[in-house]
């Protein structure tokens, strides 16, 4: 190849690759990008987190930048790009977000009050007199909504444990059917804009605790026409890649935070008591068996209901594979 022509190829090749779109630009040094899930609306969510989110910057000496999502896929894809480094997640986003994202759980919450756990629930209008009989008769009537595809409580759970046995689709059951958060779906049932609507009722709690009047008035609006089984806490995760002088820091302090009988402990709970958690616990991946066991329980349904052989299957398969981890994770256990 004559010398001109490979010079202007060269040209050429870096001046497109100069025109090629550049990922997002990493943090700068001591910088930790947190993400949040807002079920409400952003603005409370920020109210919540603010105080936590400064404490963590104090102790740890790391600036601490929130990423505010307002759908479980954002999240997700945010750290699958390492645009966050670490967050709170629920049980089934929290699932994607280690699949596909790199991610790893290290820590879950708690309940300030009572046992662990919470379930997903279904709501009406209060005095409507809707009952879930009525809501599974599937007459194509009512006006449904459920959470974000992503949500453990706003759609795989009522999937696993309600429509799916009943070989119920959503889509064809209800006259329309939406998909928003937990707030703007209880808002809406509570005002009369929707018959009925998922939920949880740690998203019900948290609105409770909001004090205003709207929130108050919203709640008492409401009432509950099924109730799941409990679910697992949610999960805290960062990117495995992170670094482990950074993971450090925030272990320390997720660990340490709201533990103990001082006076400042005390004031950390209340801080923790705005975003409904208590003290965090460790954990690790094994924390997600229970939603892979719901994940793969409501595939299996979906599987017989579709008459389709080759999904039972593979289904079964997954199943088996919860169940062999379950087990040695119990015998780890003692």
């Amino acid at each position: 190849m004559p010398v001109p022509r490979l010079a202007l190829l060269i040209a050429a090749s870096l001046a497109l690759a100069a025109c090629q779109p550049k990922g997002p630009a990493g943090p700068p040094p001591g910088t930790v990008r947190f993400s949040i899930m807002s079920t409400e609306n952003i603005q409370a969510a920020q109210g919540a987190w603010t105080p936590f989110l400064a404490d963590m910057e104090k102790a740890t000496g790391l600036k601490i930048e929130p990423f505010y999502g307002t759908n479980y896929t954002a999240l997700i894809e945010a750290m699958r790009f390492k645009q966050t480094d670490v967050g709170w997640f629920t049980n089934q986003s929290g699932l994607e977000a280690v699949r596909r994202s790199g991610g790893e759980i290290f820590a879950r919450t708690t309940k300030p009050d009572g046992p662990d756990g919470y379930q997903a629930v279904i709501v009406v209008k209060k005095g409507s007199g809707l009952t879930l009989d009525r809501i599974l008769s599937c007459d194509r009537t009512l006006n449904f909504a459920m959470g974000d595809a992503k949500s453990t409580s706003g759609t795989l759970a009522p999937m696993t444990w309600l429509f799916g046995p009943r070989n119920i689709r959503p889509e064809t059951c209800f006259k329309t059917v939406r998909s928003a958060n937990h707030e703007a779906n209880l808002f809406a049932v509570s005002m009369g804009q929707l018959d009925a609507a998922t939920n949880n009722s740690q998203s019900i709690a948290r609105l409770a605790d909001q004090k205003t009047e709207t929130a108050q008035k919203a709640v008492a609006g409401i009432e509950v026409v099924w109730r799941s089984p409990t679910l697992p806490e949610d999960p805290m995760i960062w990117r495995k890649d992170l670094d482990p002088a950074l993971k450090a820091k925030i272990r320390d302090f997720i660990f340490s935070y709201g533990v103990g009988d001082t006076d400042e402990a005390r004031r950390q709970r209340q801080v923790m008591r705005a975003i409904q958690t208590g003290p965090f616990k460790a954990t690790d991946d094994s924390h997600l068996l229970p939603v892979r066991e719901m994940e793969a329980t409501a595939a299996l349904i979906d599987a017989g209901n579709r008459n389709d052989p080759a999904a039972e299957v593979q289904a079964k398969a997954l199943l088996e594979q919860v169940e062999v981890e379950q087990k040695a994770l119990a015998a780890k256990a003692g």
